[in-house]
């Protein structure tokens, strides 16, 4: 079987979203106190005392100007935290995210949605993968949170 990787936001889109976000707003950091918001930079959870942004978002855009596709009314944008400062990025290949219901959507390389799907146990998601890329027509997959929508990463065809 296929083990499929999450892919955190490209180190280089992470940059730019530390100055500007996609909705054109200058972003400011601030420390998490509490910790635990979900980094999309290192695909994991804040710690107390990191400095952390909230950004605007759109992922589906930015894969779009990579590869020629038109998301058309699908080009959305959404809030996501990442580290304030430069990141080293996610430092293991463990699915992050997965204790608690996630939304497996899937995408055509046009950039149109073809379908999604529930996936409510951690075990469940590679198979969820599988699943998706079993249609040759979907090019990636973006795993959003159930109770906000918010996209955590993406997934692509191997």
């Amino acid at each position: 079987m296929t083990t499929y990787t999450a892919r955190p936001i490209d180190p280089r889109a992470a940059k730019e979203l530390r100055t500007t976000d996609d909705a054109g707003r200058p972003t400011a950091g601030f420390t998490d106190h509490e910790g635990g918001a979900p980094l999309r930079c290192c695909l994991r959870r804040s710690r107390p005392g990191e400095r952390i942004a909230a950004v605007s978002y759109a992922p589906l855009r930015r894969w779009a100007a990579a590869t020629g596709a038109d998301p058309g009314p699908y080009d959305e944008q959404g809030p996501v935290f990442l580290h304030a400062d430069d990141c080293p990025g996610p430092d293991t290949t463990a699915l992050p995210f997965t204790d608690s219901p996630r939304v497996v959507r899937r995408y055509s390389a046009g950039g149109r949605i073809l379908g999604g799907r529930l996936v409510e146990e951690a075990g469940r998601f590679q198979p969820a993968f599988a699943e998706a890329f079993a249609d040759l027509d979907v090019a990636l997959v973006h795993v959003r949170a159930v109770e906000y929508g918010c996209f955590l990463y993406e997934v692509r065809r191997p």
